[in-house]
This record gives C-alpha cells, structure tokens and sequence, in this order.
C-alpha cells in the first residue's frame, strides 16, 4: 500500500513540483523559528549567574571618540562620581563596570579573542569591574577569590573567569595562579585569582559563553574609566530618589550624560530585543503555512474530482469509509514528505559547516523533530475535508462515466 502511493505521487511530480517545494522552504524558515525558540527556551531554564533585582545601572557618556581616548580629568570625575554614589543612604553598594548586564543584547562591544598557546582563537566576553562589582551583582565563586584591596600592590593583573572558560582553558586542572595572555597588546601578566559559575550578561535568553572579568581602579589615570556604574540600592526605596540621585551626578559631572535604568527596565527591553527576530519569523512562517495548507487542500480537492469514477468503483466493491479516507491521507503525506526529505538532508548537513556551534545537538534535534511533526499536522488537517468530500461519493455514480 505505502510503495503504491509513494508510486502515484512520483508519477504525479510534475504537477506537484511545485507544491513540494513550497513544503521545503516552509519547513526550512519553521526549522529555524522554531529551533530558535527551542534554544531560547532551554537558555530560561538554566542560572543566570547574577541578580538584577534592586539592582539600577547608571551609563555615563564620557565624551570620548573612542574607548581608549580619556584624560586624567576623566577619571577623576569618574573617581569623584562614584565617592558621591557611596554618600546615598539609599545605596547599600556601587561599582564601576565597562558594561553593564543587559546593557548590549548581542554582546559586541565586550567580546574578545583569547589568543590560545597552540594557536587556537577562544571567543569570550570581557568585562573591567570595580572590587564592588561582586557585591552589587549578587555573584557567587565556586573556586578562589574575588577582587580586593591588596591587589594595588601586585605587578600582575588579577582576573577572575566562569567555569566554562575554565575547562576550555585548563580541563580539570585547578585554573587558580594560573597566568595566561587574553590579549596581547598590552604586554601586561594576568593571573587568575577565582571562579565563578555561567555568567549570562545578555540575560535569559542567551546561551552560556566564556566569560571574564579584569579588575579595575577608579583612581588610576592608566587606566580607562568605566562607562557604567552600577548600584544596589536598599528595598523600598522611594521613587523620588532618582531624581536626587541625577541631580547630584549631574552636578559632579555637569558636561556628562548620565542615564539611569533599573536592571528590571533593561531586561525587558532586552528580552523583547531577544523575541522581535522570532515574531517577525513566526508570520513569516504562518503565511508560508498558509500557503502550504491551501495548496495541499487545492491539489487534493482536485485530485478527489477528478478520480470520483475510482473512488466509486472502490465503494462499490467494498472499500469502506475508513479505507477511503486512509488512502486520501497516505497521498497528502507521501506528497508532503518529499519535500521534508529534501529539507531534511539540508538540515542535517548545517552542522557540518560549524556555523552554529552554540547550539547543543538536543536543542537542534527537538526543533527538527518539532519541526515535522508540525508540518505533518499541517498536512493533516489539510487533507481532512478532501478526504470527507471522497468518502462522500457513492458507488453509483461509477455508472455516469459508462
């Protein structure tokens, strides 16, 4: 029965070349959208590393072309802004941060390449904190220490990574004092001096990357003052504050511009960042569905017109209502899994071009598994009311074609 109908839709593939393409491509553009929103979702599922809540960041225009361009002024209005921060009673503690978290979705600014003794390129996130960074963002070590004030007297650079950079760097093997060169511009030692687990800056929705943090000083004129502060500020804090809280920083750095956002605020500008990619492919995928369901519904509603003399001598030697409608239904998805075949073999060869190594092999099955199955549901209720108007045809009317 199967090799028949597979026989019949291949005999038919000129008339429907078309119609098994559009099945492709449909299935493709799902593939990603829904692959995309399988990623985000085991992404919500997993610690984020940080806590944002009561948690305001203040991102500071320093007037500068570019971010390796400051003045000693600079730093010490920096330096100056920050002992303001400290003055609030509201604030329970501040740090300075060249990027704060949810401050840039797709992580640009602050990534880096690690340059690997063998030779290998590590892609990671690099963040400059303040020792108060930890206090302010809730993080927690699972190996070593955080930044402190006896650092000032080292002639080394201390940092502190997550364990996924951790294993990629080391293995298994203790990463603590261990140096290493993450860039090699400056001709400065790094060591590390702790751990701390998956830190996902960009929020939930991003997947887990290799990330560090180098400390910083704010009264250090070599080095580059931090384009946000960020502060942790006493529950129940009343809203008024803000308005204090500008109006001081302004008069510290009165040529400045200074914005405040509570973390709160900016996650969900960044998790709506985050979904805009997915809604615009989802009607992307909803009118390419539509078109796919009206074809298959148009190519068999014809087919059952054309074939009523068939259908009718099938009642009449017995064929019953069930048998009519498996035979409709086993066309309808012979015809649609030509094109998933095709799309399938496609799909499977992505991998290969190690194009999305950031996506785990679970999360790429799921959405290619769910991927089909919504495409057979699709072809499914599509072939529903062609398959009911066969069963409607009657053995007689066999006998008008006589």
């Amino acid at each position: 029965m199967l090799k028949h109908v597979f026989k019949l839709v291949w005999n038919r593939k000129r008339s429907s070349l078309l119609l098994i393409m559009e099945i492709f491509v449909a299935f493709l553009v799902l593939f990603v959208v829904v692959t995309a929103g399988v990623f985000y979702a085991d992404n919500y599922r997993q610690p984020l590393g940080f806590s944002y809540e009561q948690v305001w960041n203040i991102k500071i225009d320093l007037q500068t072309p570019n971010d390796d361009s400051w003045s000693p002024e600079m730093v010490q209005t920096t330096e100056q802004l920050y002992l303001a921060l400290r003055d609030f009673p509201e604030i329970e503690a501040a740090a300075g941060a060249f990027s704060a978290p949810y401050g840039s979705v797709f992580g640009i600014r602050d990534r880096h390449s690690l340059n690997i003794y063998d030779g290998k390129q590590l892609e990671m996130y690099v963040n400059e904190v303040t020792d108060d960074f930890r206090e302010v963002m809730g993080l927690h070590l699972t190996q070593g220490r955080w930044f402190e004030k006896s650092d000032d007297g080292m002639n080394w650079k201390p940092v502190v990574i997550n364990q996924r950079l951790s294993r990629e760097l080391f293995g298994d093997d203790d990463p603590i004092n261990k140096k290493f060169a993450p860039w090699s511009v400056d001709g400065e030692e790094y060591r590390i001096v702790g751990v701390i687990p998956d830190f996902r800056k960009n929020g939930e929705y991003s997947g887990a990357g290799n990330y560090l943090f180098v400390r910083r000083r704010l009264d250090n004129p070599r080095e580059r003052p931090p384009r946000n502060f960020v502060i942790k500020v006493r529950a129940n804090t009343p809203v008024e504050f803000e308005e204090r809280l500008i109006t001081k920083l302004q008069s510290v750095a009165r040529d400045w511009s200074l914005e405040v956002k509570s973390l709160r605020q900016m996650r969900e500008t960044s998790l709506q960042l985050y979904l805009l990619p997915i809604m615009a492919g989802g009607l992307v995928v909803s009118f390419l569905m539509l078109m796919v369901a009206l074809g298959l519904e148009g190519v068999l509603w014809q087919n059952v017109m054309q074939r009523r003399r068939e259908i009718g001598l099938r009642r009449a030697k017995g064929a019953t209502v069930a048998a009519i409608y498996k035979q409709i239904l086993s066309e309808v998805f012979a015809l649609a899994s030509f094109g998933l075949a095709i799309g399938v073999i496609v799909i499977l060869q992505i991998p290969l071009l190690d194009l999305i190594g950031f996506i785990s092999a679970k999360v790429y099955l799921s959405g290619l598994f769910i991927s089909l199955v919504l495409i057979y549901a699709l072809t499914l209720a599509a072939g529903l009311y062609p398959s009911w108007l066969a069963t409607k045809v009657q053995p007689a009317e066999a006998l008008h074609y006589e």
